[in-house]
């Protein structure tokens, strides 16, 4: 299987404080809306480090073999716009930026004829191919798994129906906000007009969101893109591995998850490792997306997320003695949200609220990293051994193929 095929395969697997504008009022009002609100707007606010931030494929993975770009940092922004009203014409929306935000005067909302929610191939399933192969599952912090781990996972009996009770996260959904099925009139960016948020783009300042079938919306946010996450690696002498990582400010938790996997023959993918930092058996879902504070905040308190005082957690020995050929992990920290809404919520409680908008922007910061044998840039260190680094062309591309030194 070829490497950037290894690489889908794991990403398929592995998301503030308000300044109020004008008569603008934040959303967790006193008490519930008599009607509406008739436009919702969400944003998705990241911030990306470490392998993700080259643009992952074969290029990126190239770049990290030489050590290059193992301090990239880029940014992301999601826009969504749902609406219970029609258009008096074709759907037109566009958010107006402040200038720090380096995308022009505005970017166009744009409405889509259909929309794909994540795939659902299973890992080590080639399209239009039966899954083969399992997948071992470890969870927690620590030296070394506990009893009862790993879980194993028949990926054949898998694909067939038989699929284990709580084998991934039912807890936490997915919640992108407004989408097509959701309303009546969406639109969304990024779109097809080539703009895309910058490494040094700022969302500070005055925000505006016009278009021929939503009320105006205006905000103003006093919270930019989160800090970017670092983490390094290393190799205890129990076989475990410590990972740490720099505090990120404003986080409310963090999330460490890994995935590896073992070539078999006729290079199709063999046994597979998944790892998460949780405390039990939790994967998927949202675990993945941009989550709110208030869900952070039971998450922490059920240790399926690391408080946001945690820079560091062990990852078990049997992680790395399943004999993976290659390791990706991922740490997300999880960041605040600011809310808005409009109109005012009367003094009078008799008197009628009807909301016209509501606006919800989420933070997150997330990093990323390939462990393949013989490939130097890593943030991993071995403790008492020398650094693997291949040695000419032929190691170069032993190192991308996991062959090693």
């Amino acid at each position: 299987m070829a490497f950037d095929r290894r690489l889908a395969i794991a990403a398929g697997l592995c998301a503030a404080g308000s300044v109020v504008a004008l008569a603008v009022v934040p959303v967790q009002a006193q008490r519930a809306p008599g009607n509406g609100p008739v436009a919702r707007y969400d944003m998705r606010v990241g911030t990306v480090s470490g392998f993700a931030a080259m643009g992952g494929g074969f290029g990126g993975a190239m770049s990290m073999a030489f050590g290059g770009g193992g301090n990239k940092v880029q940014h992301e922004l999601l826009l969504r716009l749902g609406s219970s009203q029609a258009p008096g014409g074709s759907p037109k929306a566009d958010h107006f930026m402040p200038s720090g935000a380096k995308l022009g005067k505005s970017v166009a909302l744009v409405t889509p004829t259909q929309e794909r929610g994540p795939a659902d191939q299973l890992p080590g399933q080639r399209e239009g191919q039966k899954p083969t192969g399992r997948i071992l599952i470890f969870w927690g912090c620590g030296e070394h798994a506990p009893k009862g781990q790993p879980v194993i996972i028949d990926l054949a009996k898998l694909s067939a129906g038989q699929v284990p009770p709580g084998l991934w996260s039912s807890t936490v959904l997915r919640d992108w906000g407004p989408t097509l099925q959701n309303s009546k009139t969406f639109g969304r960016w990024p779109a097809e007009d080539g703009k895309m948020v910058k490494a040094d783009s700022s969302l500070l300042g005055a925000h505006r969101i016009a278009g021929n079938y939503s009320p105006e919306i205006a905000f103003s946010l006093n919270q930019d893109f989160l800090a970017p996450l670092q983490t390094t690696s290393t190799q205890n002498p129990s076989g475990s591995s410590l990972l740490t990582w720099n505090a990120v400010p404003a986080a409310t938790g963090y999330l460490a998850f890994l995935f590896g996997g073992k070539m078999a023959q006729g290079g199709q993918m063999g046994d597979m490792v998944m790892w998460t930092s949780s405390a039990s058996r939790q994967f998927g879902g949202g675990l993945s997306d941009w989550l709110t504070p208030a869900q952070v905040a039971g998450l922490v308190r059920d240790r399926t997320v690391m408080a946001p005082t945690t820079t560091s957690c062990t990852i078990p020995a049997e992680v790395r003695s399943a004999g993976a050929d290659f390791r990706m992990g991922t740490l997300t920290a999880f960041g605040p949200e600011a809310d808005f809404s409009y109109p005012v919520r009367p003094t009078n409680p008799k008197e009628a609220w009807n909301l016209q908008w509501t606006a919800r922007v989420r933070y997150r910061s997330a990093t990323s990293w390939m462990d393949m044998p013989g490939m130097p840039g890593q943030a991993e260190q071995q403790q008492g051994q020398k650094k693997c680094k291949p040695k000419g062309l032929g190691g170069l591309l032993g190192a991308v193929t996991g062959a090693g030194c």
